[in-house]
């Protein structure tokens, strides 16, 4: 059942991606990040596109409840297959075939590291000390790569934006799962728990980021990039703080790594690409870092429109 719920957050979520990139492409926006989301807010295509996260979310969440972070969050990554299509359609985008061919080896790569990796066992919850490293860790790498895209061409930018938001769908993504299962067992507990907080938190400055790299104009690297790497960090997350086990075996560990290289691989193809070729270009005068986003609306791993913030349990 959460393989099923997860392939729907998926399509959800790369139908919300590229409407949240229409609005920006059709009108684009100038000005501090703090105030983006605001400003996108007031448009009736991006407030369909957080409606359509939204509605992911609760897939994503009831999945992560009922299934394991390891095995939910990598099924996301299909949002790359869907997405592309979709941006054609909506956004007049141009897919080359190679684009379609690297995310078919993204998302067929990360299927066969889940199969693989055969994730089993874990915990629903962690000391918060464990919750602090981690998070604290994934916020660091996050705003260095924020940082690094400011001034860059268009193509690296959507591809460095798009690494930092799917970290932090990914650190998201693990708050969810604790929120819900927090949820299942006392429902009315948890708004006096920190989880939820940390959450909207987290999701208002994950959706900023997304919707930068989406204002590229590029959209194969900016939904590659965070799709796969919501998962990668889903996985460490989930054997590290939530401590579920992977296949240990030599074999098991080789065959691993070699789908993990491949889907890297398919990752680099699609962030090469140097121009987008939406029909409307994006403004480039907006910049992000994470204390600037903190201030903007939340994730992909938070259900409130139009402050939902990229969902990729």
């Amino acid at each position: 059942m959460e393989i099923v719920l997860a392939l729907a957050a998926a399509l959800l979520f790369a139908l919300g991606t590229v409407l949240q990139q229409k609005a920006g492409l059709d009108e684009p926006v100038e000005g501090e990040a703090s105030g983006l989301l605001l400003r996108m807010a007031r448009r009736p295509v991006w407030l369909a596109g957080i409606a359509a996260d939204s509605l992911g979310f609760v897939a994503q969440a009831i999945a992560l409840t009922i299934g394991r972070l390891a095995v939910v969050q990598p099924l996301l990554v299909s949002s790359v297959v869907f997405a592309l299509p979709l941006g054609v359609r909506l956004t007049g985008q141009t897919v080359r075939r190679i684009d379609v061919a690297a995310a078919v080896v993204v998302t067929v790569s990360l299927g066969v590291f889940l199969v693989v990796a055969d994730p089993s066992g874990g915990r629903d919850d962690a000391p918060v000390g464990e919750w602090l490293i981690a998070g604290g860790a994934c916020l660091a790498v996050s705003t260095v790569l924020a940082l690094a895209a400011r001034g860059t061409r268009p193509a690296r930018k959507a591809a460095l934006l798009g690494i930092s938001c799917g970290i932090l769908f990914g650190l998201s993504a693990a708050l969810t799962k604790a929120v819900g299962d927090q949820v299942a067992d006392a429902p009315l507990e948890v708004f006096a728990d920190w989880h939820l907080y940390a959450l909207i938190a987290v999701g208002y400055v994950s959706l900023t980021i997304s919707q930068l790299s989406l204002q590229t104009g590029v959209l194969a690297p900016a939904i590659a990039t965070s799709m796969a790497f919501d998962p990668i960090t889903s996985v460490l997350l989930g054997v590290t703080i939530m401590q579920e086990s992977l296949h240990t075996t030599t074999a098991g560990s080789v065959a691993a790594c070699a789908a993990l290289a491949a889907a890297l691989g398919g990752l680099a193809v699609l962030a090469r690409r140097e121009e987008g070729s939406a029909q409307t270009k994006p403004a480039g005068g907006t910049q992000v870092t994470l204390a600037q986003a903190a201030t903007a609306a939340p994730p992909r791993s938070a259900p409130s429109a139009p402050a939902s913030a990229d969902p990729r349990s």
